[in-house]
């Protein structure tokens, strides 16, 4: 059994979206736990007073109540950050893979050097992000829709300007972000700007995310996590996260000087090699994603046609 618990959000019985504490198989909603919270972004709130209690309750909780996990509807962990961050190019096996479709395009290799300090995106949040299980809608404008897998790590408290020595105290937890790109929208002619970020990033359903919140006092070592991805169950993405270029903690210290992180915010770190553009290998409708991540579960989203607005 997983020690402690995890944080899930899931659909009560009305309907409702409410927060949830997940102990083995079992569901406990959140505010028999912590009274008068609903939601997981307000236990991240109050996260310092909560943490204590979760994990009291984890040991005590009678493991017959609840609901049993696979009877439950489960939304996306974090109903919805103020920030979803991405980290572009941030995993040293990806590089290299990026630097062959480079040298193989242009015939030059491009240096592999490490960047003097991580570089990001955004990605919108409540228009982006879907939890486990649901239907991802493969924008209709592209054809190119790519699989990234990513581990999430979220911000417990808000954070301003901390050094990387004590960045990791940041952390309230972690979970899996899925960073579903439109490779063939990246770049747009005819403007000094060139990159599109909205177009090849931001459409809905773009950020699986889920399947539920791990605290980071039951992840040893976030630097050394198996990262694995699959589509309809053949393996494309193999690596860990001890491959990533800049740390963790590198990265929420640069985020922290530019802005205040604020408690719920989510960063995704980056994805290893194996993802589809190098290999001409894209998304299509009935494709399914499953993405796995030491101690963080499995995410599993199907692709599907997206025919909003479509002529009835």
């Amino acid at each position: 059994m997983e020690e402690g618990y995890r944080l899930v959000s899931y659909r009560a019985g009305d309907g409702t979206p409410t927060a949830g504490v997940k102990i083995g198989d079992r569901i406990y909603p959140a505010d028999k736990v912590i009274p008068g919270q609903h939601t997981v972004l307000g236990l991240l709130r109050d996260w310092d007073r909560v943490h204590p209690l979760l994990d009291q309750a984890a040991k005590s909780l009678d493991p017959k109540a609840g609901v049993a996990l696979d009877q439950t509807s489960l939304l996306a962990p974090i109903l919805y950050p103020g920030a979803l961050f991405c980290a572009g190019a941030n995993y040293w096996d990806h590089l290299e893979e990026m630097a062959e479709i480079a040298k193989r395009t242009t015939g030059q290799a491009p240096s592999m050097t490490k960047g003097a300090e991580p570089w990001f995106f955004l990605k919108t949040c409540a228009g982006s992000i879907v939890g486990p299980g649901s239907p991802v809608r493969l924008p209709s404008f592209s054809k190119q829709v790519d699989w990234e897998a990513e581990l999430g790590v979220v911000i417990a408290r808000p954070t301003r300007n901390i050094p990387e020595s004590r960045a990791m105290e940041a952390v309230a937890g972690y979970l899996i972000v899925h960073d579903v790109s439109a490779r063939d929208l990246m770049k747009r002619e005819g403007t000094p700007f060139i990159y599109d970020w909205i177009g090849q990033k931001c459409f809905d359903d773009s950020a699986p995310m889920g399947p539920w919140f791990t605290p980071a006092a039951y992840v040893p070592d976030p630097n050394n996590l198996s990262i694995k991805l699959s589509v309809n169950g053949v393996v494309k993405q193999d690596s860990n996260t001890s491959r990533m270029v800049h740390s963790i903690a590198e990265q929420i210290a640069y985020l922290s000087r530019h802005v205040t992180l604020q408690p719920g915010d989510v960063i995704a770190t980056g994805s290893p090699a194996g993802v589809g553009m190098p290999r001409g290998e894209f998304l299509k409708v009935g494709d399914t994603v499953e993405i796995q991540i030491d101690g963080c579960g499995t995410l599993v989203n199907t692709m599907v046609a997206d025919t909003t607005g479509a002529a009835s």
